[in-house]
């Protein structure tokens, strides 16, 4: 069976390729070397392409890191690289606009750069010039980001023409497809017993952790199953006492889904990775490959989050505190998959998330923390939590913490407690990101910024 995919308006169709074949090596194999491999793990952006997409509904174009897209993924799925953008000979606003503001000095980084301002030129919700934060999984070493900046705030709204027209289709559905070595199922019964039938496959959903195990550390796996086609994976919802998260939703498409959605997840969506990694990522996959560096899980686990999970003996429901069983492993067995997060409600009155990286945006953390406290009317803590990534084998909730003030003023002496108790329990590894040393500090002066910012809250 072939795989076939539009590519800048035209269908294509390959057959007998390796399923660990990425996008981007296909694309430059056809001769458009506009989109370039740079890190091989989505962080630079210089592999930018655009994806049609379904945003509730109606198409939408969104950048997608085409080297951490094994092609088997590209079935039934449009794209449009750089080389699509000018018409008739003549360049795109943003081409002119990038050029104009002398965006571009050595041009390595700049295909991905367009592409990605192409996409927030035609975002629907957009009012007003160009958020340059949309070219934030772009980066550029030579040219400095003020003129790029300068580009994307010329650029106002998406002209009439075949890509804005494009936009009132839908976006192509993605079908059940296989080929030797990769299946995509449509529905939850099927994965299940193609997982039944492989018990060595692997789970894609966005690869955004796989793909990088595949370039640079050359992993293959005997076969690959995606969930990107079943439906159930990508449903959400919200009732009085619940939030429930589809695990294949991409993270793009939670603030959308949660309508309700607090500040806190805004804030934790704005700092996870980047636009064009968040396109792609879902948080089943964040939390399935069990990083302690993970973004997600910090903040699901100081909102008491609980993980669904379907396999052939039923579903269950395991408490995400309990989910992990130590570096890089869960209490998934195989041939399970994770369905949705849930998150009960009532949310607790004040939650902070914190990300302390190299960056502030498009990096791997150092340390993660998400905080949660609820008071009575004098002050006493009635709950809380402090979770914590980058300072343990796994994700951490520190029970202890909440124990240690648990009916206690929220002070300082209380802060005082919740760091002598970080003292105990957190064991960092030191790595190029920061010493075991400097991460258990961080940690501790994280909790008395949730107390400095709960103060200020009280006093608003």
């Amino acid at each position: 069976m072939a795989i076939s995919f539009l590519l800048n308006g035209r269908e294509v169709h390959v057959g007998d390729v390796a399923p660990q074949v990425t996008l981007l090596d296909f694309i430059r194999s056809r001769g458009l070397t506009g989109a370039k491999e740079g890190c091989a793990e989505g962080e630079c952006g210089a592999c930018a392409v655009a994806m049609v997409a379904d945003e509730q509904g109606r198409a939408a174009y969104r950048v997608v890191n085409s080297c951490l897209m094994f092609l088997p993924t590209a079935a039934d799925r449009e794209f449009y690289t750089i080389e699509s953008l000018a018409q008739r000979g003549e360049l795109s606003e943003v081409q002119q606009a990038m050029a104009a503001a002398g965006g571009s000095q050595c041009g390595y980084c700049t295909p991905g750069f367009v592409i990605s301002l192409f996409a927030e030129q035609h975002r629907r919700d957009r009012e007003g010039p160009c958020d340059p934060l949309a070219m934030g999984g772009n980066l550029c070493r030579c040219t400095g980001y003020r003129p790029i900046r300068d580009a994307a705030h010329a650029v106002i709204d998406a002209p009439r023409g075949p890509f804005r027209d494009r936009l009132d289709l839908p976006a192509p559905p993605l079908e059940p497809f296989s080929i030797d070595g990769f299946s995509r199922p449509s529905t939850l019964a099927e994965c299940i017993a193609t997982l039944q039938s492989h018990p060595d496959a692997m789970l894609i959903a966005g690869c955004t952790d796989l793909g990088v195990e595949s370039n640079l550390r050359l992993k293959r796996w005997p076969r690959l199953v995606s969930i990107e086609a079943i439906p159930e994976l990508h449903e959400s919802s919200e009732s009085d006492g619940s939030v429930r998260i589809g695990a294949a939703l991409p993270l793009s498409d939670i603030a959308r889904a949660w309508s309700t959605a607090p500040r806190v997840v805004h804030e934790w969506l704005d700092l996870f990775a980047s636009p064009s990694i968040r396109n792609r990522a879902t948080v089943g996959g964040n939390l399935a490959t069990a990083s302690p560096i993970g973004d997600s899980t910090p903040l699901l686990l100081a909102l008491d989050a609980s993980v669904h999970i379907v396999g052939s003996a039923g579903p269950r429901v395991q408490p995400l505190a309990s989910f992990f069983t130590g570096y890089r492993k869960t209490t998934l067995q195989r041939g399970e998959i994770i369905r949705s997060v849930e998150i009960p409600k009532p949310m607790p009155a004040l939650i902070r998330f914190y990300k302390v990286a190299k960056r502030r945006l498009d990096d791997i953390s150092t340390v993660a923390a998400a905080m949660a406290l609820d008071r009575d009317h004098v002050g006493r803590v009635r709950r809380a939590r402090f979770a914590f990534g980058g300072v343990a084998a796994t994700p951490l909730l520190a029970v202890e913490a909440e124990q240690a003030v648990l009916g206690q003023v929220w002070n300082e002496s209380a802060v005082e407690r919740v760091q002598q108790v970080l003292d105990r329990v957190l064991s960092p590894m030191s790595d190029h990101r920061g010493s075991k040393e400097y991460r258990r500090e961080v940690a501790k002066s994280l909790v008395e910024k949730f107390w400095w910012e709960a103060r200020h809250d009280d006093r608003r």
